[in-house]
């Protein structure tokens, strides 16, 4: 008796019951699917996803998989996950006269209501989370009074400029650029409005990002003269708001999420840092600022929660020698950053 024959339409049929469970639709008339070819009984091709930290990647190449095991005459199935990060369309222009920086895909700001909640550190690591997934990743530490995220990634080196344009540092695959590099380690920043403004455009403009998926940008706390700014000149992807877990988490985020709304900007969702701290000498798990504060607040306003982040000596640990946590992703902080990236 002879083997079916594999066609091209039996192969896309079975996958066409494989979904994105955020999209919301199948995967290939999602465009996912790519390169197929079938040699035989064997089957190859490509599915390429919309972010390389696409947290069920896995899960859907095994279900791609055993789809097409299923057609008949099938013996072998070949998949390679890639990823291909589209940017929004918007229309007219091109450049920063658009709102629009030239090469970078997305812009998203992390900001917070107020101060101490881990905000650089929440951007610092979800940058590098990125970036060890395979995205093209920028981070703009817009937090020109305070500027720490040098420090937390251990670089010690300064931008170098080509062309008239300055080269952002290099670091653990992000492109890194920020105020700390120009000032004086304990040199004070005594600026107004418009210096800030200039400062952002050099920022946005001068600064040659390349070609990012993603560039992350850290906020001051607040609702200042920075975050106006940024989302004036702007078309942002969206905003994510850091929060802690106390009761008063909701107060604490509302101040930011109103802002972006007031600006037109969309907020992607809340992470809730300082969730929770795991002793590690007996396991035992203490909320000690509380629990469920900013996912609440995510509920009540009706935002997305994107996730837990633990308080742990080990990431400021880390922090301090300029290794964020997100780079192990086998330890249970790094696959905290990973899963909220």
């Amino acid at each position: 008796m002879s083997k079916s024959k594999v066609t091209q339409d039996a192969v896309l049929a079975a996958l066409r019951h494989i979904e994105d469970p955020d999209l919301r639709q199948d995967i290939v008339s999602l465009g996912f699917i790519k390169d197929l070819e079938i040699d035989g009984g064997r089957v190859a091709f490509s599915i390429e996803l919309t972010t390389p930290a696409c947290p069920v990647k896995d899960l859907m190449r095994n279900a791609a998989t055993n789809a097409v095991m299923e057609v008949p005459g099938v013996e072998e199935v070949d998949i390679t996950m890639t990823a291909q990060v589209r940017g929004p369309q918007v229309a007219g222009g091109a450049g920063l006269a658009a709102g629009r920086v030239p090469g970078v895909k997305h812009i998203v700001p992390v900001a917070s209501g107020k101060g101490g909640v881990g905000k650089s550190t929440v951007a610092v690591n979800l940058a590098v989370a990125l970036a060890a997934q395979g995205a093209r990743v920028g981070l703009m530490d817009a937090d020109i009074y305070g500027p720490s995220v040098p420090a937390i990634l251990g670089i010690t080196e300064t931008p170098q400029v080509v062309s008239g344009h300055i080269v952002p540092v290099l670091k653990h695959g992000v492109k890194v650029i920020s105020m700390g590099f120009f000032i004086e380690e304990k040199q004070a920043v005594v600026w107004r409005g418009p210096m800030l403004a200039k400062a952002l455009d050099e920022f946005l403009g001068n600064v040659a990002w390349g070609e990012l998926d993603y560039l992350i940008v850290d906020l001051p706390p607040g609702t200042g003269d920075v975050q106006l700014s940024l989302c004036q000149k702007l078309a942002l992807t969206g905003a994510v708001i850091v929060s802690t877990p106390q009761d008063v988490a909701l107060q604490v985020a509302q101040k930011a999420i109103t802002l972006f709304e007031m600006l037109k900007t969309p907020v992607l969702g809340i992470v809730e840092n300082m969730s929770y701290y795991t002793c590690p000498h007996c396991g035992e798990r203490d909320d000690v600022f509380g629990s469920g504060g900013a996912k609440r607040a995510a509920e009540a306003i009706g935002l997305p929660f994107l996730g837990e982040l633990p308080l742990a000596s080990t990431i400021r640990e880390r922090g301090d020698r300029g290794l964020p946590s997100a780079l192990d992703g086998e330890s249970p902080q790094g696959r905290a950053f990973r899963a909220v990236a």
